[in-house]
């Protein structure tokens, strides 16, 4: 019987989408990627001391995981399309954490380069197998904000996996900061276990073809389809140029600081990471949210918002070659930050629409090769030219690095995307009509 004084009851919130629940592990385990990898960076003068190495070495030993993770790579990808890859995405998290919990243990510069190295290889097969799994799960309505999730958690962990660790290091020595990222890896894949799927099951999202024809994938028609998607090609090649000049600046900017302005050591560094990381949260956030709303209209326009965002954050870092004082330096870092972060969320989305699901994940690790062997390059060079030019100039060099990789991406939307859409189509239509 109805009362007027009866309380109304409080309806349980449902709960979250599984897709969703996936997009946020994947975020914990993306800051955990890059945290564990970018740790080794600041805890370089206990470590120097205990070890009784030189900088030379350890720049041997970052090196040594730069290449290793970025040749490893494309094979990562390839496992990912034959197997599952929620388990791959499970096994990558655990091993990568072990290995983290071992660094801490090194006591000489031989274990070093190898935990390095061991690190590069069971970090690599991570992003192919989470990024085509994203891919299963959401369609073009929420796939950028699904990246945008997933990347906010890379660049958390590039920010906080150094604060933590030297921080750590401050107080009880280089070695605990390990422990703890990797016991935190080893337990957050222990929850990952209830939470990751291979195929969503939610009602209204499409499923992820049928395993036994993924299992039958072929190396070679990998590459071979791959080889027919100029869009996907245009991709590689701005990935290559915008690697180097990314890496540039991750690695020469607290310098630069240093050298011009007089910061500390510390100091550089904490403000390197604020200008250059700090507008990125933004900047993807944005982004997902544009390029998820533009998509809509025309399907092309992944390829666009990931161009534009470099043509108009690039002429900002011009400004570099007219010797700014630090106040201009903050608003140049600042705007070519936001701008540029806002076409990271389009990237793995234009892969999931270009390119039919067996062949994703290693179209992801081709991309992670490129991306982060030019990356190694542009640091070289950076390394060899700093003495006869300056890394002001080098900076400013860079507007013209990104410019080039905007309009590779343009070249891609005005010839090539539509082509590359309606072949992933026919390939879905055939295969369904084969199964």
């Amino acid at each position: 019987m109805y009362t007027l004084n009866a309380e109304p009851r409080e309806r349980p919130l449902p709960p979250m989408p599984l897709r969703w629940r996936i997009a946020f592990f994947l975020f914990f385990a993306a800051g955990l990627n890059y945290a564990d990898r970018v740790a080794l960076s600041s805890v370089i003068p206990p470590l120097r001391a205990d070890l009784g190495i030189t900088d030379a070495q350890i720049g041997f030993a970052g090196m040594v995981f730069l290449w290793c993770y970025a040749l490893m790579s494309p094979f990562a990808g390839l496992v990912a399309d034959r197997f599952s890859r929620s388990r791959i995405v499970l096994l990558s998290l655990i091993t990568w954490s072990v290995v983290t919990v071992l660094t801490g243990f090194v006591e000489s510069f031989a274990l070093l380069v190898i935990a390095r190295l061991l690190l590069g290889i069971t970090e690599s097969f991570y992003l192919p197998a989470a990024g085509a799994l994203l891919a299963e799960h959401h369609g073009p309505k929420s796939m950028g904000r699904a990246v945008s999730v997933h990347m906010l958690g890379l660049n958390l962990g590039l920010v906080a996996g150094g604060a933590v660790a030297g921080i750590i290091a401050e107080r009880y020595g280089w070695r605990p900061g390990f422990w703890l990222l990797g016991g935190l890896g080893i337990l957050l894949a222990v929850v990952g276990r209830g939470v990751l799927r291979d195929r969503p099951q939610e009602p209204g999202v499409a499923a992820a073809p049928a395993a036994p024809s993924v299992a039958r994938i072929r190396v070679r028609e990998a590459w071979g389809y791959l080889a027919r998607v100029r869009s996907f090609h245009c991709l590689l090649m701005s990935s290559m140029a915008a690697g180097v000049a990314v890496w540039i600046f991750l690695s020469w900017l607290p310098l630069f600081l240093s050298e011009t302005y007089g910061m500390s050591l510390g100091s550089a560094g904490a403000s390197a990471v604020l200008l250059y990381q700090g507008p990125v949260f933004v900047g993807i956030a944005l982004g997902g949210w544009l390029s998820d709303w533009w998509v809509r209209r025309d399907p092309r326009a992944r390829v666009l918002v990931k161009g534009l965002s470099f043509l108009v954050g690039a002429p900002f870092l011009a400004m570099f070659l007219f010797t700014p004082g630090f106040t201009v330096v903050v608003v140049i870092m600042v705007a070519s930050s936001l701008f540029r972060a806002m076409g990271t969320p389009s990237e793995h989305p234009i892969i999931s629409e270009t390119v039919p699901p067996p062949y994703r994940a290693a179209a992801i690790g081709i991309l992670n090769l490129v991306g982060a062997g030019a990356g190694g390059v542009g640091v070289l060079v950076a390394g060899l030219l700093k003495g006869k030019f300056g890394l002001q100039i080098i900076f400013g060099a860079c507007s013209v690095i990104f410019t080039l990789a905007g309009l590779l991406m343009l070249l891609a939307y005005r010839r090539w995307m539509s082509e590359d859409l309606e072949r992933a189509r026919r390939f879905g239509q055939e295969t369904a009509k084969a199964s």
